[in-house]
């Protein structure tokens, strides 16, 4: 079994969103994604989608995408983005949702050894955009991670791998401590998964701080590829 990872599809379906005006590169995107997904993944192989799936603003248009990815081969595990407006009520996400597909929301799912916990994050201190305005929904998806590690802990055995599943970067280009990357280190998180940022700014696609592996998989940033994380 492997892990993969993608994010920031940004599908549009049901809805006249389309992702080439941000440039050529995003032409035909999602085929790319596809046909990459096909010749990498296997039906027990975990794929990780981090956030910012689809356009959508209604459930049914959110699920529209979500399906999408349907046929694609995988055990298919979801957080949410900060353009999923779709994603309104978690219980209502998981009982639309196809078989074998994962949604969290600080909580966590346990396939065979690996745990992944999940939530959506926020913009945190030392990222060009924080403002004294985000203060109260940093603290608060923080405390949200908070509650998925609890959920590891009634699940986590020895030797499982810990992964941390979040739309936004948990940390700023010069990898400041965080809420976040304290909670990570605090409860033995081998691996952490994240997206939301686009365009050609600097940040590295992979790094390690304090022993935690953090990748970084806009599907753009990776030219439309799955990238293996484990």
């Amino acid at each position: 079994m492997k892990v993969w990872a993608i994010s920031d599809l940004h599908l549009s379906g049901l809805s006249d969103k389309p992702m080439d005006v941000f440039g050529p590169e995003w032409e035909g995107h999602f085929q790319k994604i596809s046909a990459d997904w096909r010749e990498k993944v296997g039906e027990e192989d975990i794929v990780l989608v981090g956030g910012d799936t689809s356009w959508g603003m209604k459930l049914e248009e959110g699920m529209y995408d979500v399906t999408a990815l349907a046929s694609l081969p995988g055990r298919k595990v979801f957080v949410r983005g900060n353009h999923d407006f779709w994603w309104n009520g978690i219980g209502r996400v998981r009982a639309a949702a196809p078989e074998n597909f994962y949604f969290l929301q600080n909580d966590c799912v346990k396939l065979e050894d690996v745990v992944i916990a999940g939530s959506r994050g926020w913009t945190v201190p030392g990222s060009a955009d924080y403002t004294e305005h985000d203060e109260v929904l940093y603290k608060r998806e923080a405390e949200r991670f908070r509650l998925a590690f609890a959920e590891v802990k009634k699940v986590r055995k020895e030797g499982d791998i810990l992964i941390a599943l979040l739309h936004f970067p948990p940390f700023g280009a010069k990898k400041e401590d965080t809420l976040f990357t304290e909670l990570f280190e605090e409860n033995g998180v081998n691996i952490a998964v994240f997206g939301h940022l686009h365009g050609a700014g600097y940040f590295p696609l992979r790094c390690e701080k304090n022993g935690i592996e953090y990748f970084l998989t806009s599907c753009d940033k990776t030219r439309f590829s799955l990238v293996e994380i484990l």
